[in-house]
Protein backbone atom coordinates (compact mmCIF):
# COMPACT_ATOMS: atom_id res chain seq x y z
CA UNK A 1 0.00 0.00 0.00
CA UNK A 2 1.18 3.19 -0.84
CA UNK A 3 1.79 6.19 0.84
CA UNK A 4 -0.88 8.51 -0.62
CA UNK A 5 -3.63 5.57 -0.25
CA UNK A 6 -2.78 4.43 3.25
CA UNK A 7 -3.00 8.01 4.23
CA UNK A 8 -6.43 8.25 2.59
CA UNK A 9 -7.31 5.07 4.58
CA UNK A 10 -6.57 6.64 7.52
CA UNK A 11 -8.50 9.87 6.64
CA UNK A 12 -11.65 8.09 5.94
CA UNK A 13 -11.19 5.47 9.13
CA UNK A 14 -10.47 8.50 11.41
CA UNK A 15 -13.68 10.34 10.32
CA UNK A 16 -15.59 7.22 11.09
CA UNK A 17 -14.38 6.62 14.20
CA UNK A 18 -15.52 10.33 14.91
CA UNK A 19 -18.87 8.16 15.54
CA UNK A 20 -16.93 6.83 18.16
CA UNK A 21 -15.64 10.30 20.14
CA UNK A 22 -19.28 11.47 20.02
CA UNK A 23 -20.19 7.93 21.54
CA UNK A 24 -17.87 8.56 24.27
CA UNK A 25 -18.57 12.18 24.98
CA UNK A 26 -22.15 11.19 24.88
CA UNK A 27 -21.69 8.13 27.11
CA UNK A 28 -20.25 9.66 29.90
CA UNK A 29 -20.82 13.62 30.39
CA UNK A 30 -23.97 12.78 32.13
CA UNK A 31 -21.79 11.79 35.04
CA UNK A 32 -20.20 14.45 35.16
CA UNK A 33 -23.15 16.39 35.10
CA UNK A 34 -25.41 14.39 37.54
CA UNK A 35 -24.59 15.81 40.96
CA UNK A 36 -25.76 19.56 39.44
CA UNK A 37 -29.05 18.60 36.92
CA UNK A 38 -30.55 15.77 39.63
CA UNK A 39 -30.63 19.73 42.15
CA UNK A 40 -31.77 21.73 38.90
CA UNK A 41 -34.44 19.05 38.45
CA UNK A 42 -35.27 18.17 42.23
CA UNK A 43 -34.20 14.98 42.22
CA UNK A 44 -31.33 14.48 44.07
CA UNK A 45 -33.32 12.13 46.61
CA UNK A 46 -35.45 10.32 44.31
CA UNK A 47 -33.08 6.93 43.81
CA UNK A 48 -36.14 5.96 40.80
CA UNK A 49 -35.70 9.42 38.61
CA UNK A 50 -32.24 9.22 38.94
CA UNK A 51 -31.83 5.85 37.09
CA UNK A 52 -34.29 7.00 34.47
CA UNK A 53 -32.04 10.28 33.66
CA UNK A 54 -28.92 7.90 33.52
CA UNK A 55 -30.88 5.33 31.57
CA UNK A 56 -33.16 7.30 28.91
CA UNK A 57 -29.54 7.36 26.59
CA UNK A 58 -29.51 3.57 26.65
CA UNK A 59 -32.82 3.57 25.26
CA UNK A 60 -32.40 5.36 22.42
CA UNK A 61 -29.45 3.08 21.91
CA UNK A 62 -31.10 -0.13 22.10
CA UNK A 63 -33.19 1.40 18.70
CA UNK A 64 -30.24 2.80 16.86
CA UNK A 65 -28.68 -0.26 17.29
CA UNK A 66 -31.80 -2.15 16.44
CA UNK A 67 -32.27 -0.22 13.39
CA UNK A 68 -28.60 0.20 12.32
CA UNK A 69 -28.32 -3.08 10.77
CA UNK A 70 -30.87 -3.31 8.37
CA UNK A 71 -30.64 0.28 6.93
CA UNK A 72 -27.19 0.29 6.79
CA UNK A 73 -27.86 -2.87 4.45
CA UNK A 74 -30.43 -0.70 2.50
CA UNK A 75 -29.05 2.16 2.13
CA UNK A 76 -25.42 2.14 2.52
CA UNK A 77 -23.34 2.73 5.77
CA UNK A 78 -22.19 6.07 4.49
CA UNK A 79 -26.13 8.10 5.04
CA UNK A 80 -26.10 6.49 8.10
CA UNK A 81 -23.35 7.64 9.86
CA UNK A 82 -24.65 11.08 8.49
CA UNK A 83 -27.56 10.51 10.36
CA UNK A 84 -25.77 9.70 13.64
CA UNK A 85 -23.74 13.27 13.30
CA UNK A 86 -27.36 15.06 12.98
CA UNK A 87 -28.43 12.71 16.10
CA UNK A 88 -25.47 14.01 17.75
CA UNK A 89 -25.85 17.40 16.99
CA UNK A 90 -29.86 17.54 17.71
CA UNK A 91 -28.97 16.32 21.14
CA UNK A 92 -26.32 18.15 22.45
CA UNK A 93 -28.49 21.27 21.57
CA UNK A 94 -31.60 19.93 23.68
CA UNK A 95 -30.05 18.26 26.70
CA UNK A 96 -28.36 21.31 27.80
CA UNK A 97 -31.53 23.80 26.88
CA UNK A 98 -34.58 22.29 28.15
CA UNK A 99 -36.00 23.22 31.45
CA UNK A 100 -38.34 20.19 31.48
CA UNK A 101 -37.03 16.94 32.89
CA UNK A 102 -39.45 15.14 30.27
CA UNK A 103 -37.51 16.98 27.27
CA UNK A 104 -34.28 16.70 29.27
CA UNK A 105 -34.80 12.64 28.67
CA UNK A 106 -36.30 13.05 24.96
CA UNK A 107 -33.35 14.66 23.87
CA UNK A 108 -31.00 11.97 25.96
CA UNK A 109 -33.16 9.45 23.73
CA UNK A 110 -32.27 11.24 20.69
CA UNK A 111 -28.59 11.07 21.51
CA UNK A 112 -28.88 7.77 22.53
CA UNK A 113 -30.27 6.63 19.36
CA UNK A 114 -27.26 8.37 17.52
CA UNK A 115 -25.00 6.35 19.87
CA UNK A 116 -26.69 2.66 18.66
CA UNK A 117 -26.04 3.91 15.43
CA UNK A 118 -22.38 4.88 15.63
CA UNK A 119 -21.55 2.43 17.56
CA UNK A 120 -22.98 -0.20 14.91
CA UNK A 121 -21.24 1.30 12.13
CA UNK A 122 -18.58 3.24 12.73
CA UNK A 123 -16.60 -0.27 13.08
CA UNK A 124 -18.14 -2.20 10.74
CA UNK A 125 -17.15 1.03 7.96
CA UNK A 126 -13.46 0.89 9.39
CA UNK A 127 -13.44 -2.80 9.03
CA UNK A 128 -15.02 -2.97 5.31
CA UNK A 129 -12.43 -0.72 4.09
CA UNK A 130 -9.14 -1.82 5.64
CA UNK A 131 -6.70 -4.45 4.56
CA UNK A 132 -6.85 -7.89 6.48
CA UNK A 133 -3.03 -7.33 7.57
CA UNK A 134 -4.25 -3.83 9.69
CA UNK A 135 -7.71 -4.12 10.06
CA UNK A 136 -7.34 -5.01 13.74
CA UNK A 137 -5.55 -1.80 14.70
CA UNK A 138 -7.79 0.37 12.29
CA UNK A 139 -10.86 -0.95 14.10
CA UNK A 140 -9.26 -0.58 17.18
CA UNK A 141 -9.14 3.24 15.90
CA UNK A 142 -12.74 3.43 16.40
CA UNK A 143 -12.19 2.33 20.40
CA UNK A 144 -9.45 5.00 20.43
CA UNK A 145 -11.96 7.66 19.64
CA UNK A 146 -14.40 5.92 22.16
CA UNK A 147 -11.84 6.43 24.91
CA UNK A 148 -10.58 10.25 23.77
CA UNK A 149 -14.19 11.39 23.76
CA UNK A 150 -14.78 9.35 27.53
CA UNK A 151 -11.52 11.85 28.65
CA UNK A 152 -12.82 14.82 26.54
CA UNK A 153 -16.00 14.64 28.63
CA UNK A 154 -13.96 14.24 32.32
CA UNK A 155 -11.87 17.02 30.91
CA UNK A 156 -14.78 19.39 30.18
CA UNK A 157 -16.81 18.58 33.44
CA UNK A 158 -13.55 18.77 35.67
CA UNK A 159 -13.48 22.50 34.10
CA UNK A 160 -17.11 23.20 33.94
CA UNK A 161 -17.33 22.25 38.25
CA UNK A 162 -16.51 25.12 39.77
CA UNK A 163 -15.57 24.94 43.23
CA UNK A 164 -18.38 23.02 45.24
CA UNK A 165 -17.06 24.31 48.27
CA UNK A 166 -18.32 27.81 47.39
CA UNK A 167 -22.00 28.72 47.57
CA UNK A 168 -21.79 31.49 44.41
CA UNK A 169 -19.80 28.63 42.42
CA UNK A 170 -22.11 25.79 43.34
CA UNK A 171 -25.44 27.76 42.57
CA UNK A 172 -23.21 28.09 38.98
CA UNK A 173 -22.81 24.62 38.75
CA UNK A 174 -27.12 23.84 39.34
CA UNK A 175 -27.95 26.61 37.03
CA UNK A 176 -25.62 26.34 33.97
CA UNK A 177 -22.67 24.09 34.71
CA UNK A 178 -24.51 21.17 33.60
CA UNK A 179 -25.63 22.74 30.59
CA UNK A 180 -22.44 24.13 28.84
CA UNK A 181 -21.39 20.09 29.74
CA UNK A 182 -23.63 19.16 27.24
CA UNK A 183 -23.66 21.80 24.83
CA UNK A 184 -19.72 21.25 24.63
CA UNK A 185 -20.65 18.42 22.22
CA UNK A 186 -21.95 20.49 19.87
CA UNK A 187 -18.39 21.64 17.92
CA UNK A 188 -17.36 17.88 17.21
CA UNK A 189 -20.96 16.68 16.21
CA UNK A 190 -20.76 19.87 14.04
CA UNK A 191 -17.55 18.72 12.25
CA UNK A 192 -18.46 15.30 12.26
CA UNK A 193 -21.53 16.09 10.17
CA UNK A 194 -19.58 18.17 7.45
CA UNK A 195 -17.02 15.20 7.10
CA UNK A 196 -19.58 12.42 6.90
CA UNK A 197 -20.55 13.93 3.36
CA UNK A 198 -16.67 13.08 2.23
CA UNK A 199 -16.15 9.91 2.67
CA UNK A 200 -16.70 7.66 0.40
CA UNK A 201 -19.22 4.80 0.73
CA UNK A 202 -18.04 0.98 1.56
CA UNK A 203 -16.42 -0.80 -0.85
CA UNK A 204 -18.42 -3.87 0.48
CA UNK A 205 -21.49 -2.53 0.42
CA UNK A 206 -21.40 -1.28 -3.49
CA UNK A 207 -20.41 -4.41 -4.16
CA UNK A 208 -23.42 -6.09 -2.36
CA UNK A 209 -25.58 -3.54 -3.92
CA UNK A 210 -23.83 -4.44 -7.38
CA UNK A 211 -25.15 -8.24 -7.35
CA UNK A 212 -28.32 -7.36 -5.84
CA UNK A 213 -28.76 -5.14 -8.66
CA UNK A 214 -27.76 -8.13 -11.44
CA UNK A 215 -29.96 -10.89 -9.40
CA UNK A 216 -32.86 -8.60 -9.79
CA UNK A 217 -31.74 -8.45 -13.76
CA UNK A 218 -31.65 -12.05 -13.85
CA UNK A 219 -34.79 -12.48 -11.71
CA UNK A 220 -36.80 -9.35 -14.32
CA UNK A 221 -35.74 -12.29 -16.81
CA UNK A 222 -37.41 -14.56 -15.54
CA UNK A 223 -40.38 -13.43 -14.80
CA UNK A 224 -41.81 -12.13 -18.30
CA UNK A 225 -44.92 -13.46 -19.57
CA UNK A 226 -44.95 -17.34 -21.01
CA UNK A 227 -45.06 -16.37 -24.91
CA UNK A 228 -42.31 -13.98 -24.45
CA UNK A 229 -40.19 -16.50 -22.13
CA UNK A 230 -40.53 -19.07 -24.85
CA UNK A 231 -39.73 -16.56 -27.71
CA UNK A 232 -36.64 -16.01 -25.51
CA UNK A 233 -35.86 -20.12 -25.72
CA UNK A 234 -35.95 -20.17 -28.77
CA UNK A 235 -33.02 -17.62 -28.72
CA UNK A 236 -30.89 -20.10 -26.71
CA UNK A 237 -30.26 -22.47 -28.72
CA UNK A 238 -26.98 -21.91 -29.38
CA UNK A 239 -24.15 -23.22 -26.33
CA UNK A 240 -23.27 -20.17 -25.88
CA UNK A 241 -26.29 -18.58 -25.19
CA UNK A 242 -27.25 -21.65 -23.07
CA UNK A 243 -24.07 -21.21 -21.28
CA UNK A 244 -24.70 -17.88 -20.46
CA UNK A 245 -28.03 -18.48 -18.99
CA UNK A 246 -26.67 -21.13 -16.82
CA UNK A 247 -23.67 -18.31 -15.44
CA UNK A 248 -27.12 -15.97 -14.75
CA UNK A 249 -28.80 -18.43 -12.89
CA UNK A 250 -25.57 -19.25 -10.77
CA UNK A 251 -25.09 -15.37 -10.29
CA UNK A 252 -28.78 -14.61 -8.77
CA UNK A 253 -28.07 -18.33 -6.91
CA UNK A 254 -25.08 -16.78 -5.20
CA UNK A 255 -26.24 -13.26 -4.92
CA UNK A 256 -30.22 -13.24 -4.25
CA UNK A 257 -30.51 -11.79 -1.06
CA UNK A 258 -26.60 -11.27 -0.61
CA UNK A 259 -27.78 -7.20 0.62
CA UNK A 260 -30.21 -8.02 2.52
CA UNK A 261 -30.36 -10.38 4.41
CA UNK A 262 -32.78 -10.58 7.77
CA UNK A 263 -33.58 -11.89 11.13
CA UNK A 264 -35.15 -14.89 10.26
CA UNK A 265 -32.27 -15.95 8.18
CA UNK A 266 -29.03 -14.60 10.56
CA UNK A 267 -31.36 -16.47 13.15
CA UNK A 268 -31.53 -20.19 11.20
CA UNK A 269 -29.19 -23.13 12.38
CA UNK A 270 -26.64 -22.54 9.98
CA UNK A 271 -25.53 -19.06 11.98
CA UNK A 272 -26.36 -19.87 15.45
CA UNK A 273 -22.82 -20.79 16.80
CA UNK A 274 -21.31 -17.51 15.28
CA UNK A 275 -24.60 -15.72 16.32
CA UNK A 276 -24.27 -16.79 20.08
CA UNK A 277 -20.58 -16.11 20.27
CA UNK A 278 -21.20 -12.64 18.84
CA UNK A 279 -24.14 -12.08 21.67
CA UNK A 280 -21.86 -13.61 24.48
CA UNK A 281 -19.18 -11.11 23.78
CA UNK A 282 -21.37 -8.48 23.46
CA UNK A 283 -23.48 -8.75 26.28
CA UNK A 284 -20.09 -9.52 28.22
CA UNK A 285 -18.29 -6.35 27.64
CA UNK A 286 -20.78 -4.43 29.40
CA UNK A 287 -21.28 -6.89 32.08
CA UNK A 288 -17.79 -7.01 33.05
CA UNK A 289 -18.52 -3.87 35.21
CA UNK A 290 -15.87 -1.71 34.16
CA UNK A 291 -18.59 1.09 32.82
CA UNK A 292 -20.37 1.61 35.92
CA UNK A 293 -16.80 3.02 36.96
CA UNK A 294 -17.74 5.94 34.59
CA UNK A 295 -21.24 6.38 34.82
CA UNK A 296 -21.49 6.29 39.08
CA UNK A 297 -17.72 7.68 39.57
CA UNK A 298 -19.64 9.76 42.19
CA UNK A 299 -20.78 6.93 44.03
CA UNK A 300 -17.35 4.69 43.77
CA UNK A 301 -15.45 7.01 44.54
CA UNK A 302 -17.41 8.90 47.26
CA UNK A 303 -17.43 5.09 48.62
CA UNK A 304 -14.04 5.33 48.64
CA UNK A 305 -13.23 8.18 50.96
CA UNK A 306 -12.96 10.58 48.32
CA UNK A 307 -15.19 14.48 47.98
CA UNK A 308 -16.67 15.76 44.76
CA UNK A 309 -13.58 17.47 43.92
CA UNK A 310 -11.56 14.48 44.45
CA UNK A 311 -13.84 12.56 42.52
CA UNK A 312 -13.48 14.81 39.30
CA UNK A 313 -9.58 14.64 39.44
CA UNK A 314 -9.84 10.62 40.23
CA UNK A 315 -12.37 10.52 37.04
CA UNK A 316 -9.72 12.64 34.74
CA UNK A 317 -7.24 10.06 36.30
CA UNK A 318 -8.84 7.15 34.89
CA UNK A 319 -9.65 8.19 31.51
CA UNK A 320 -6.04 8.91 30.76
CA UNK A 321 -5.19 5.40 31.65
CA UNK A 322 -8.09 4.70 29.37
CA UNK A 323 -6.28 6.39 26.34
CA UNK A 324 -2.49 4.96 27.26
CA UNK A 325 -4.01 1.64 27.14
CA UNK A 326 -6.02 1.81 24.28
CA UNK A 327 -2.99 2.85 22.62
CA UNK A 328 -0.67 -0.56 23.91
CA UNK A 329 -4.14 -2.34 22.51
CA UNK A 330 -3.50 -0.82 18.92
CA UNK A 331 -0.04 -2.37 18.70
CA UNK A 332 -0.78 -5.62 20.77
CA UNK A 333 -4.21 -6.51 18.86
CA UNK A 334 -2.41 -7.64 15.68
CA UNK A 335 0.73 -8.81 17.63
CA UNK A 336 -0.80 -11.18 20.37
CA UNK A 337 -4.49 -11.81 18.77
CA UNK A 338 -7.97 -11.52 19.87
CA UNK A 339 -8.73 -14.53 21.49
CA UNK A 340 -5.61 -13.72 24.14
CA UNK A 341 -6.31 -10.60 24.75
CA UNK A 342 -9.89 -11.49 25.20
CA UNK A 343 -9.00 -14.48 27.83
CA UNK A 344 -6.52 -11.78 29.34
CA UNK A 345 -9.58 -9.54 30.04
CA UNK A 346 -11.51 -11.62 31.48
CA UNK A 347 -9.12 -13.36 33.92
CA UNK A 348 -7.58 -9.86 34.65
CA UNK A 349 -10.78 -8.36 35.35
CA UNK A 350 -12.13 -11.28 37.44
CA UNK A 351 -9.48 -11.04 40.20
CA UNK A 352 -9.21 -7.15 40.01
CA UNK A 353 -12.96 -6.84 40.92
CA UNK A 354 -12.40 -9.82 43.57
CA UNK A 355 -9.66 -7.45 45.41
CA UNK A 356 -11.65 -4.56 44.60
CA UNK A 357 -14.49 -5.99 46.14
CA UNK A 358 -12.71 -7.37 49.62
CA UNK A 359 -11.58 -3.84 49.83
CA UNK A 360 -14.89 -2.05 50.41
CA UNK A 361 -15.85 -5.43 52.69
CA UNK A 362 -13.31 -4.24 54.91
CA UNK A 363 -13.71 -0.41 54.39
CA UNK A 364 -9.92 0.23 52.81
CA UNK A 365 -10.04 3.89 51.98
CA UNK A 366 -7.44 6.22 49.61
CA UNK A 367 -4.87 5.45 47.28
CA UNK A 368 -5.46 1.83 47.00
CA UNK A 369 -8.84 2.14 46.16
CA UNK A 370 -7.70 4.74 43.15
CA UNK A 371 -5.23 1.80 42.17
CA UNK A 372 -7.37 -0.93 42.29
CA UNK A 373 -10.18 0.97 39.63
CA UNK A 374 -7.36 2.35 37.29
CA UNK A 375 -6.11 -1.33 37.04
CA UNK A 376 -9.46 -2.22 35.99
CA UNK A 377 -9.95 0.39 33.39
CA UNK A 378 -6.12 -0.13 31.81
CA UNK A 379 -7.19 -3.94 31.71
CA UNK A 380 -10.64 -3.33 29.90
CA UNK A 381 -9.12 -1.00 27.57
CA UNK A 382 -5.82 -3.17 26.40
CA UNK A 383 -9.09 -6.26 25.92
CA UNK A 384 -12.61 -6.40 25.96
CA UNK A 385 -13.25 -2.58 25.41
CA UNK A 386 -11.51 -2.47 21.45
CA UNK A 387 -11.15 -6.11 20.69
CA UNK A 388 -14.98 -6.39 21.22
CA UNK A 389 -15.36 -3.97 18.02
CA UNK A 390 -13.03 -5.84 16.55
CA UNK A 391 -14.37 -9.22 16.61
CA UNK A 392 -17.85 -8.11 16.00
CA UNK A 393 -17.05 -6.73 12.75
CA UNK A 394 -15.22 -9.58 11.91
CA UNK A 395 -16.11 -12.49 12.66
CA UNK A 396 -19.68 -12.24 10.71
CA UNK A 397 -20.25 -13.25 6.79
CA UNK A 398 -20.54 -10.53 4.37
CA UNK A 399 -24.10 -11.77 3.94
CA UNK A 400 -25.50 -10.93 7.34
CA UNK A 401 -22.48 -8.54 8.66
CA UNK A 402 -24.94 -5.47 8.87
CA UNK A 403 -27.85 -7.39 10.64
CA UNK A 404 -25.63 -9.50 12.64
CA UNK A 405 -23.81 -6.32 13.66
CA UNK A 406 -26.62 -4.28 14.43
CA UNK A 407 -27.92 -7.59 16.57
CA UNK A 408 -25.13 -7.72 18.46
CA UNK A 409 -25.12 -4.05 18.98
CA UNK A 410 -28.13 -3.96 20.18
CA UNK A 411 -27.44 -6.97 22.50
CA UNK A 412 -24.71 -4.91 24.07
CA UNK A 413 -26.89 -2.40 24.90
CA UNK A 414 -29.17 -4.26 26.47
CA UNK A 415 -26.39 -5.52 28.47
CA UNK A 416 -25.66 -1.47 29.27
CA UNK A 417 -28.98 -0.65 30.12
CA UNK A 418 -29.36 -3.18 32.73
CA UNK A 419 -25.72 -2.57 34.01
CA UNK A 420 -26.33 0.65 34.49
CA UNK A 421 -30.31 0.62 35.73
CA UNK A 422 -29.31 -2.20 38.03
CA UNK A 423 -26.21 -0.77 39.92
CA UNK A 424 -28.04 1.85 42.37
CA UNK A 425 -29.70 -1.35 43.66
CA UNK A 426 -27.37 -3.91 43.78
CA UNK A 427 -25.17 -1.28 45.66
CA UNK A 428 -28.33 0.06 48.05
CA UNK A 429 -29.00 -4.24 48.76
CA UNK A 430 -25.29 -6.15 48.09
CA UNK A 431 -23.05 -2.88 49.04
CA UNK A 432 -20.32 -2.07 46.78
CA UNK A 433 -18.05 -5.30 48.37
CA UNK A 434 -20.90 -7.95 47.34
CA UNK A 435 -21.76 -5.93 43.62
CA UNK A 436 -17.68 -5.99 42.48
CA UNK A 437 -17.61 -9.34 43.38
CA UNK A 438 -20.79 -10.48 41.63
CA UNK A 439 -18.83 -8.65 38.55
CA UNK A 440 -15.58 -11.04 39.36
CA UNK A 441 -18.48 -14.12 38.60
CA UNK A 442 -19.28 -12.81 35.29
CA UNK A 443 -15.72 -12.31 34.29
CA UNK A 444 -14.66 -15.85 35.37
CA UNK A 445 -17.59 -17.59 33.39
CA UNK A 446 -16.72 -15.47 30.59
CA UNK A 447 -13.24 -16.65 30.56
CA UNK A 448 -14.67 -20.34 30.60
CA UNK A 449 -17.09 -19.73 27.53
CA UNK A 450 -14.51 -18.36 25.46
CA UNK A 451 -11.54 -20.45 26.42
CA UNK A 452 -13.55 -23.09 24.72
CA UNK A 453 -15.38 -21.02 22.31
CA UNK A 454 -13.63 -17.95 21.00
CA UNK A 455 -11.34 -19.08 17.61
CA UNK A 456 -8.51 -16.76 16.79
CA UNK A 457 -9.25 -14.11 13.86
CA UNK A 458 -6.19 -11.99 13.76
CA UNK A 459 -4.98 -12.07 9.66
CA UNK A 460 -8.13 -13.73 8.47
CA UNK A 461 -9.73 -11.69 5.26
CA UNK A 462 -13.10 -10.94 5.86
CA UNK A 463 -14.35 -13.57 3.06
CA UNK A 464 -13.16 -16.23 5.59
Amino acid sequence: MNARRKSFLYFICAVSAMGGLLFGYDWVVIGGAKPFYELYFGIADNPLLQGVAMSTALIGCLVGAMIAGALADRFGRKPLLTTAAVLFTVSAIGTGAFDDFTLFNLARVVGGIGIGVASALSPMYIAEVSPAEIRGRMVSLNQMTIVLGILAAQIVNMLLARDTSIAECQTWNVAWGWRWMFWAETLPAAVFLVMSFIIPESPVFLRLKTERLTSQRVNGSTSQPMEQREQSQTRLNSAESRQRKSEAQQVDKSTSGQAEAGLKELFSHKYAKVLLLGIVIAIFQQWCGTNVIFNYAEEIFVGAGFDVDAMFINIVITGIANVVFTIVALYTIEKWGRRKLMLLGASGLGLIYLTLGTCYFFEVKGLMMVVLVVAAISVYAMTLGPVTWTLLAEIFPGRVRGIAMGTCTFALWVGCCTLTFSFPSMNAALGSSGTFWIYSGICLCAFIFLFRHLPETKGKKLEN
